[in-house]
């Protein structure tokens, strides 16, 4: 397993900042995307994103609009605006609507990286390796518990399947049994067929087909690293 970059996406449409912003983010072996307007950017909403920055002054929808939509489905990933508007106003008006910090233009490009490392560190605590697990090209978001493919699109688990698919991921190689897993994932308490372990374990299998999940027979499960 190995860590994964912070996804960044950049709404901005002044395209010689954008392009600089993006030198600079990238210096800090961040991915990042840029999106010119808020209607574009919206449709990568679910792309895996640990951080917004987004310009308020956009053609067609707002930076405020794109805010609310972003917080409607991920409440939280975090924001920072950038604006060259009245600050008091937009800066009140950005915290109102739930973004986490404001930079006024004009700004150095490192004070921005600087306020966005702060806000990652604050966020994801000591960093993605903590929060983030990747296998067979799939990545695992710990805190938000979804997953995703190479494409950054989200993959549909079920709440056991994606407690089952971390236990085995984080006993990576280890052969763990039924009863280990129900008592992990279902609880001490729970009272069924061990064989509830088998279903999730082939949805899992279906949804992911590239991860190495074996059978072991006689005792139970494991992934593949």
């Amino acid at each position: 397993m190995s860590e994964t970059a912070f996804q960044i996406n950049l709404v901005e449409d002044e395209e010689s900042l954008a392009s600089i912003l993006k030198v600079y983010m990238e210096r800090e072996g961040w991915s990042v995307s840029v999106f010119r307007t808020g209607e574009e950017a919206i449709k990568f909403m679910h792309n895996g994103v640990h951080l917004w920055i987004l310009d308020i002054m956009l053609p067609g929808m707002s930076g405020y609009d794109l805010i609310q939509k972003i917080k409607e489905n991920h409440s939280e990933q975090p924001v920072i605006f950038i604006s060259a508007r009245d600050q008091d106003l937009d800066k009140i008006i950005g915290l109102e609507l739930g973004s986490d910090d404001y930079l006024a233009k004009p700004f150095l490009p490192k004070e921005l990286v600087i306020r966005a490392k702060k806000l990652l560190h604050r966020v994801y605590g000591g960093g993605l390796h903590e929060n983030l697990l990747s296998i067979s090209k799939y990545q695992i978001d710990v805190v938000r518990r979804k997953v995703f493919d190479e494409e950054k699109s989200v993959i549909d688990l079920t709440s056991k399947e994606f407690d089952v698919l971390l236990y085995l991921v984080e006993n990576a190689n280890v052969a763990k049994s039924r009863r280990d897993i129900l008592k992990e994932v279902w609880g001490e308490d729970y009272v069924g067929s061990d064989r509830a372990v088998d279903d999730v374990v082939r949805r899992i299998r279906r949804k992911l087909s590239r991860l190495s999940l074996e059978t072991v027979y006689g005792s139970g499960y494991r992934v593949v690293s």
